[in-house]
């Protein structure tokens, strides 16, 4: 019986061009939650002509900022990632995020790959010549393309049963 295991393969990743479209959808798509948000704060000040929270975020700390919305962001990012292994932006280029072996990831690795984005340039680290970001290396995950990396392991478990097949022979 073989016992080898189905791997990722770089020719399954998903190419720059998706990864970028992916970056740029889901941007867009935070940053228009925020707003709403922010929207939806100034009215409430309006109506209760309480401005204290509004002037807090005029005001906020670049630190604060950063990190306030580097975690929202990962909140996004983990609960799409974990709940589909996808992202709204990854839906539409049809793409996923899995382990090494073609497989949902663990909750951990996600929340790993999430946290990672907050790595100042990481959002440009997919750019080199691999394809895969800092988040995806430092979580041992991949953003694949789905119908490759689903014609790829189909092929290496029909493979694997004629191995199975032929080993009955010799048994």
């Amino acid at each position: 019986m073989t016992n080898e295991t189905f791997k990722i393969k770089e020719s399954m990743y998903a190419g720059k061009g998706k990864r970028f479209a992916n970056y740029i959808i889901d941007r867009i798509l935070v940053t228009s939650l925020f707003s709403a948000v922010g929207i939806l704060l100034g009215v409430m000040a309006e109506s209760s002509g309480d401005y204290e929270m509004l002037m807090w975020l005029e005001h906020i700390n670049p630190v604060v900022d950063y990190l306030v919305t580097g975690v929202l962001f990962s909140l996004y990012y983990i609960v799409f990632e974990c709940w589909t292994q996808k992202t709204i932006g990854k839906m539409l280029t049809k793409t996923i995020v899995v382990d090494e072996n073609g497989n949902k990831p663990s909750v951990g690795s996600i929340i790993g790959r999430s946290l990672c984005r907050m790595i100042p340039f990481n959002h440009f680290s997919f750019l080199g010549s691999k394809g895969r970001g800092w988040h995806d290396s430092l979580s041992k995950t991949y953003v694949v393309d789905v119908k490759t990396q689903e014609e790829q392991k189909q092929l290496f478990e029909s493979l694997n049963k004629l191995g199975e097949i032929g080993e009955e022979d010799f048994d």
